[in-house]
């Protein structure tokens, strides 16, 4: 599905990016990889910081394009991570494996179930490579 289509059926809205909003995105999940990697904390907590560095790049990638998630609609996560090809050009194998930490952050906060060190691992894993992509997408196509 492309970026126009998700427009049309208001799973994005337009927007017109700012590269002071791009850097402040870009620092935060800085922030919260750095977070990800706090021993002290526990698996949950690395776990959504990791997450939220994967949103925050999938987010970044939909600004830059210039749009953002339509937030009042249902599946905003989905949308933006699912995306990801179109705006920043991810593999779609590595689209598969994030959506899959995505659905685990989901049964992680609705239905309480646990948190492996093993997926604190992969997700931080995953969060630390998307960041390095998306540092490095911005820097060509958005200078």
């Amino acid at each position: 599905m492309t970026l126009e289509i998700l427009l049309a059926i208001h799973k994005l809205q337009a927007f017109a990016p700012d590269p002071a909003g791009i850097g402040r995105m870009l620092a935060a999940a800085e922030r919260n990889l750095r977070d990800a990697g706090i021993e002290a904390l526990s698996a949950e907590n690395r776990f959504d910081a990791a997450y939220k560095t994967i949103m925050q790049c999938a987010m970044l990638g939909l600004w830059a394009n210039g749009y953002r998630t339509s937030t009042s609609q249902p599946g905003h996560h989905q949308t933006a991570i699912q995306s990801l090809s179109k705006t920043t050009g991810v593999l779609a194998d590595t689209v598969i494996v994030l959506d899959a930490l995505r659905k685990r952050r989901n049964l992680n906060d609705y239905d309480g179930d646990s948190v492996s060190d093993a997926l604190v691992s992969e997700c931080v894993e995953q969060a630390r490579a998307l960041l390095s992509h998306t540092r490095q997408w911005l820097g060509i196509h958005h200078p």
